[in-house]
């Protein structure tokens, strides 16, 4: 039966009993342990750790403090009901001056986000990171600098780089303008499959 035919108090308990899966797939999506969301959120962990077995019910208040820590809207952490409207709804995320913008709502597989990232200033490159994973990166506009290890290139629009997130890596953009680019990425190390290649390569 469709949710939307459900009577009200039926519809949100059904609601309610998807948090739990949906915390835990998120958390596990982003490789963190319930110690270190313990810690991100001040939430303790036999507290997470029964709201994603469905053994406690969430307050707004413990949700709040979920979604910032995921940096989500709050009704994409809950997986509020759809609208009916097909379009994305943009609703962009910053961190350390990039700008994300998701493309893709579920919790799980691929992620699909647009990034802005805005001209360096000389000698302030960011860090290299490193998680789980594999991305693939499209430069729409501007330029990339893509720092791999020791490696350092720079990418011009329409070209494209995908590498494994284990290696140590960080984005830059050279300027003079800010650089756009649509980067997908598999939280579980997937690669991207490409069933078609352009002739003569």
């Amino acid at each position: 039966m469709n949710d939307d035919a459900l009577p009200p108090d039926e519809a949100l308990d059904r609601a309610i009993d998807a948090v739990g899966p949906r915390l835990r797939a998120l958390r596990r999506q982003r490789g963190a342990t319930l110690a270190q969301l313990s810690e991100a959120t001040g939430i303790s962990v036999s507290t997470l750790s029964r709201l994603e077995s469905g053994q406690r019910r969430p307050t707004l208040e413990l949700l709040l403090l979920l979604a910032r820590a995921h940096q989500l809207p709050l009704d994409e952490l809950v997986g509020a009901p759809e609208t009916g409207d097909p379009r994305v709804h943009q609703r962009a995320i910053t961190r350390e001056g990039m700008t994300f913008i998701p493309l893709t709502r579920r919790p799980g597989g691929l992620q699909a986000y647009k990034m802005i990232i805005p001209a360096s200033r000389p000698g302030c490159g960011p860090e290299q990171r490193v998680h789980e994973g594999y991305e693939w990166l499209y430069v729409l506009s501007g330029r990339l600098s893509l720092s791999l290890g020791e490696k350092k290139i720079v990418l011009m629009p329409g070209e494209v780089a995908e590498f494994d997130t284990h290696i140590p890596h960080a984005f830059s953009s050279p300027g003079p303008e800010p650089a756009e680019i649509l980067s997908l990425f598999g939280p579980q190390g997937e690669r991207l499959h490409i069933r078609a290649r352009p002739s003569g390569r």
